[in-house]
């Protein structure tokens, strides 16, 4: 049980690092962005009733030296932001540090709290005779990341600040409804004993998504829909890869010899 433990917890610590890293490597540049959007620091044109509005918020939005508009691209709006942020940091009361913080902390809890129920279930596998290595490993990983994003996300997409979104008590028991029917649809479909627990699993699997996740009342708000797909897009590619990362290490781990 000690070596179970330790295991599940030293291989979600380091799946937890590297999800931060992967994070503000990608996935923060896209969370300040949309923050500068809500705010009303920048404005998204596409939406406006007519060009003449479009050009009145262009004028309020970037001007050049000679007072003319300024079109200010994409990459050049967040490095600026990141040099703001920077001075900002330098100056104020470590607001970022703390952010960037508590983005580690959440991160290794995380994936320490899916490590633990990773290595239970591999140890539940193991006791009805089911070998697991390296490569099964990974495979649990990325099922893991299955159940806990990817399928839930086929309803309720990564939302970025400023983004409109159906009713939160709502979206979390959809969310673990959606969880729990992945995992045990995952299992009867893998290792269901005869064609029926194998059909019981793929209809769990469709189950949530038939019935319909929650959805907002209309679409909307500040958020350029590029940087929402944008964010999105990067949310689940570091889930994949961090899940992918834990897999391995955790049954690397967990089949290893406990240290005497």
């Amino acid at each position: 049980m000690k070596h179970m433990l330790s295991s599940a917890l030293v291989a979600g610590f380091v799946a937890g690092l590297l999800c931060a890293l992967l994070q503000f490597l990608l996935v923060q540049p896209e969370i300040v962005l949309a923050e500068r959007y809500e705010a009303g620091e920048l404005l998204h044109f596409q939406g406006l009733a007519n060009p003449q509005d479009a050009a009145t918020a262009a004028d309020h939005s970037a001007h050049g030296a000679d007072g003319h508009t300024a079109v200010v691209p994409a990459e050049e709006i967040t490095h600026a932001h990141s040099e703001e942020a920077t001075h900002e940091h330098g100056a104020g009361a470590g607001s970022g540090k703390n952010r960037q913080a508590l983005t580690v902390l959440f991160a290794v809890l995380t994936y320490c709290g899916y490590g633990l129920a990773l290595v239970a279930g591999m140890n539940l596998a193991d006791q009805l005779g089911i070998k697991l290595g390296l490569a099964q490993g990974i495979l649990w990983g990325l099922s893991g990341f299955l159940a806990f994003q990817m399928m839930p996300a086929l309803g309720l997409q990564p939302d970025l600040p400023g983004t409109p979104a159906a009713d939160f008590s709502a979206r979390q028991v959809w969310w673990l409804a959606t969880a729990a029917a992945t995992v045990a649809g995952l299992w009867f479909a893998a290792y269901g004993g005869g064609i029926w627990q194998r059909a019981a699993g793929v209809v769990l699997l469709a189950a949530p998504h038939v019935w319909g996740a929650p959805e907002a009342t209309g679409f909307g708000g500040v958020v350029p829909p590029e940087l929402a797909s944008a964010f999105a897009a990067r949310s689940l590619a570091v889930g994949m890869i961090t899940w992918a990362v834990l897999g391995g290490l955790a049954v690397t781990l967990w089949r290893s010899e406990p240290a005497s």
